[in-house]
């Protein structure tokens, strides 16, 4: 949307105050006897109150009215959306899943909240412990609704179509090739613009903040300044029929009617914010002289765990760059890993697997299960000419890591009917290449 304004910073402390109501913020103190304009003051806390100063996190509000005034909170059905980690046995095998299927408005309307599908998770919302992996396809825009997640983080990726994100801080537009962090209990509308389909990595216990750089130094990855908070925006509207509160809680659904908007706040200051990024600002670290890097120099975001080191989930993506590796397989290499492997592809083609892997679709390699470059891969970039070359050019692919098993629902293997069952013929082209009578070449 033209004209949309932003702060940039990543956890910075800041303040905004919509135009309209200059003065709005109240000056030297959070919560006054009396607020300027007659508006409330609130506070949304995103830490405990004692967390460090590094971790604390908390915004104020000042609103026409207060987010306690509305009904009684009853259950919803949850259609796709589940924490049931056991509706399916266990499953180890590499899968891969072609575009999801996004809803035709000719047939039926589904905006964001009733086009959320769980697809795969672990942990406990209750014990603040866990990540939830969802894919969104809708095709109408949230009217007089809003969502709500009070179990964990949102980190939404779209990869079809723009959305438009309406919040309590203000409004922010985000596009494909761009991330949106909606965190823990701030409460947001979507619009869309046509068919819409992206991405969601949640996290529970935990916000997302930026990697430690350790000798990279001061400056890489993605740069605090890049990142975009909203501005502050209101609406004074009056909805007689009732506006709907959708809340995430305990993995459930739950609403309440209430008669206005509740994206109302005039003003707010604190560090507790949404915040957007856009992919193309990543600054990229690779190796320059020989080996394939781990994947690990290419991490947007992380949420970590208790474990030093350790991520409840890390967002990582594989942006165009250079490649220049000598005497090097360029391709990423096979794998083993500790840690579950969730990859998606916004756009173009990824260098490991050329085909199969589509914009839209996604693939799991679950804790321990091998995985690497198909066959074709393989045989191409074991013999080819090793010059300076583009690598994704056009292409962004994404991962979303954890030290979580991860379990698939029964909408992931069943239910969506988007399981590429034939994914293992990928590898099944791989050969021995093993000489037993190979000596070395003399220089």
């Amino acid at each position: 949307m033209a004209g949309l304004k932003y702060m940039s910073g990543f956890g910075n402390d800041l303040s905004s105050e919509d135009p309209r109501c200059p003065g709005s913020l109240p000056e030297g103190q959070n919560n006054p006897q009396v607020c300027p304009y007659g508006l409330y003051s609130e506070q949304l806390s995103g830490s405990a109150f004692t967390c460090p100063r590094p971790a604390n996190k908390r915004s104020w509000f000042y609103r026409i009215l207060p987010s306690v005034k509305h009904k009684p909170f009853t259950a919803v059905p949850c259609g796709n959306l589940t924490e049931n980690w056991n509706e399916v046995e266990p499953d180890p095998n590499q899968m891969r899943w072609l575009p999801f299927t996004i809803p035709k408005s000719t047939e039926k309307k589904v905006d964001f909240v009733a086009g959320l599908h769980t697809l795969c998770g672990a942990g406990d919302t209750k014990s603040r412990n866990g990540i939830g992996i969802h894919m969104f396809t809708c095709n109408t825009s949230m009217v007089d609704r809003c969502f709500n997640n009070s179990d964990g983080d949102f980190l939404i990726v779209p990869q079809q179509g723009e959305i438009l994100i309406t919040t309590e801080f203000g409004k922010i537009m985000v596009e494909p090739n761009e991330i949106c962090v909606i965190q823990q209990g701030m409460r947001f509308s979507v619009d869309v613009f046509g068919e819409t389909r992206g991405y969601i990595l949640e996290v529970y216990g935990a916000h997302y903040e930026l990697p430690d750089l350790g000798p990279i130094g001061a400056n890489g990855l993605a740069n605090p300044r890049d990142f975009l908070c909203p501005v502050a925006w209101y609406e004074d509207r009056e909805v007689a029929t009732g506006y709907t509160v959708i809340n995430k809680y305990q993995g459930k659904l739950f609403a309440c009617q209430q008669d206005f908007s509740p994206f109302n706040v005039v003003a707010w200051h604190g560090n507790y914010t949404p915040y957007k990024y856009n992919l193309k600002n990543f600054m990229v670290i690779n190796a320059v002289a020989f080996d394939h890097a781990d994947p690990s120099i290419f991490t947007v975001l992380t949420a970590k765990s208790t474990r030093p080191g350790v991520a409840i989930a890390d967002f990582v993506i594989f942006p165009p760059r250079w490649g220049v590796a000598d005497n090097t397989f360029r391709p990423p290499y096979y794998h083993r890993n500790c840690m579950s492997e969730f990859m998606g592809l916004i756009e173009g083609h990824y260098e490991a697997k050329a085909e199969g892997f589509q914009p839209g679709g996604g693939s799991l390699h679950s804790i321990m299960t091998p995985h690497g470059p198909d066959g074709e891969c393989f045989e191409k970039n074991s013999s080819s000419v090793l010059r300076p070359e583009r690598v994704a050019e056009g292409t962004m692919a994404f991962m979303f890591e954890s030290s979580f098993s991860m379990a698939v629902t029964k909408w992931g293997l069943e239910t969506c009917q988007r399981l590429d069952k034939s994914y293992y013929h990928c590898w099944e082209s791989l050969r021995s290449h093993f000489n037993p009578n190979w000596k070395p070449s003399k220089q």
